[in-house]
């Protein structure tokens, strides 16, 4: 590693010198051959090592970027958050390295000396697109599984954080050659260049009418995509669950980022009979959270003004056609007037399809309260609208936690709790269809970005002469044994 070679990425990298970089890195790439895991290791604690030593400039970055971002929040999320996978890759790639041996059939050419066996073989140069939401995480976080792989990356961060995407160009450049890590800020144009570079494989994180785009231009060049989106994630809260705790883990994963996270509860389906307790409940946990919530360096803003606007939509339209709207601002505060972008957490009861709110992704700290009156109402409606992301049941009757686990489908699932899912470091992440294809984390991750190349051992000893003409009685009677019920 040569840090002092790399020179400093322009803000809007053209086309043609992020191509060179491309190429750069695959000769790299081919001259120095499958990297060892110890050199694999070593990369992976490089990257450890940046989030450590510029902890507290990522928080101060993110702050910035969003108005207000809660300082604890980043350390959680973007900090700790992307360490703890970076570790786990760490301490299993060795084992993920490792051969994984198959069976021969006919199992005989076993027995005579054949094998088969899958070798894990690294892609090559990853392209990763990520998003503005959580942008250290979601760009440290797939290294681990890059790293693990033995490949090498090309970032694309989000220009709406420009002081996060600016920060991390610089951390790589100290501990990375750009043969090995390379990073491009810049507006769409950039991004859409990227996209249609020939990468190995391309991961991206983000809305998903971008991702129409990005898979659009992946497929000039036949790249295959992991696309990990969003959608509208529903909680599903059973007749038997504890509405209290139920409400707390709602409500913090509704409120951490001030809701602008892919797999944030996006609306909530309580039994009828339970919805005014539901409603109680959520605005003491936000009491309990956030006594205040306007000058709260806990509580997070909205990104940006388009954004505020947006949210700010919803609520007049679903006021507007009918909704009521119940605004959990303990502490009576008047947001009209105030330094940043933020919005209370806010609950839209009695929503209808034909409102906004209910048709998009909400990313934001808005949360609809839908009744039902038995579980198969709210299994349905699940099923009739498209796959989440995520999914979240609470409720203590297993066999009912049976019934909307089986008949729902979901990028993921967490139950009697919201989001958790995606940092069990072991389990895959991603969605299915509109939120997504593929997954990484973990062994996942390492899968995803490695090629998995199938390899025959054929025995010494000359055991297909009767499948070469002339052909005879020999092979009619294997014929004859395999062509049967």
């Amino acid at each position: 590693m040569s840090a002092q070679q790399s020179t400093p990425l322009p803000a809007a990298a053209p086309a043609s010198r992020m191509r060179d970089v491309l190429e750069r890195q695959r000769q790299a790439h081919l001259k120095e051959g499958p990297l060892s895991a110890e050199t694999r290791i070593e990369w992976l604690d490089r990257a450890i090592g940046l989030l450590v030593g510029h902890k507290d400039a990522i928080a101060e970055a993110l702050r910035e970027d969003f108005g207000h971002r809660s300082v604890h929040a980043t350390l959680l999320t973007d900090v700790s958050g992307s360490i703890a996978p970076l570790k786990h890759a760490k301490e299993n790639l060795r084992k993920w390295m490792k051969r994984e041996k198959r069976k021969v059939s006919p199992a005989i050419l076993g027995l005579l000396g054949a094998k088969a066996y899958v070798e894990y073989q690294p892609k090559g140069t990853i392209g990763i697109i990520s998003p503005w939401n959580f942008p250290v995480n979601l760009t440290f976080t797939p290294l681990a599984g890059v790293f693990a792989a033995g490949n090498r990356a090309m970032i694309k961060p989000s220009e709406f954080t420009p002081r996060s995407s600016e920060l991390m160009a610089r951390m790589f450049q100290t501990a990375f050659d750009e043969t090995e890590v390379a990073v491009f800020t810049g507006g769409a144009e950039v991004g859409a260049a990227f996209a249609r570079l020939p990468f190995d494989h391309l991961l991206f994180t983000g809305a998903t009418s971008i991702a129409y785009h990005v898979m659009k231009a992946a497929a000039e060049n036949l790249v295959p995509t992991t696309l990990e989106l969003g959608g509208k994630s529903p909680v599903i809260v059973g007749e038997s669950a504890d509405m209290a705790l139920a409400a707390k883990r709602v409500m913090m994963g509704k409120t951490l980022n001030a809701g602008q996270i892919c797999l944030a509860p996006d609306y909530v389906m309580v039994p009828q009979a339970k919805a005014g307790e539901f409603v109680g409940a959520a605005a003491a946990s936000i009491s309990a959270m956030f006594p205040t919530l306007k000058d709260n360096p806990d509580y997070t803003s909205v990104i940006n003004q388009r954004h505020f606007d947006r949210l700010n939509g919803y609520i007049d339209d679903a006021k507007a056609k009918g909704a009521e709207i119940v605004e959990l601002n303990p502490a009576k505060e008047d947001f009209r007037q105030q330094p940043y972008h933020k919005i209370p957490p806010t609950l839209v009861l009695n929503p209808t399809d034909d409102m906004a709110i209910m048709k998009d992704e909400i990313f934001g700290p808005l949360l609809p309260v839908k009744t039902y009156t038995h579980v198969n109402e709210a299994i349905g409606y699940v099923n009739a609208h498209a796959r989440p992301l995520g999914l979240y049941y609470f409720g203590k009757d297993s066999k009912e936690q049976d019934e909307v686990l089986t008949r729902t489908t979901s990028g993921g699932v967490s139950v009697n709790d919201v989001v958790m899912h995606v940092s069990m470091e072991d389990l895959p992440f991603g969605g299915i269809g509109p939120s997504g294809m593929g997954a990484y984390h973990g062994i996942d991750g390492f899968r995803t970005f490695s090629h998995a190349k199938a390899v025959f051992q054929q025995s010494g000893r000359d055991l297909t002469a009767m499948m070469r003409p002339p052909y005879g009685a020999a092979i009619q009677k294997m014929l004859d044994g395999g062509i049967k019920r």
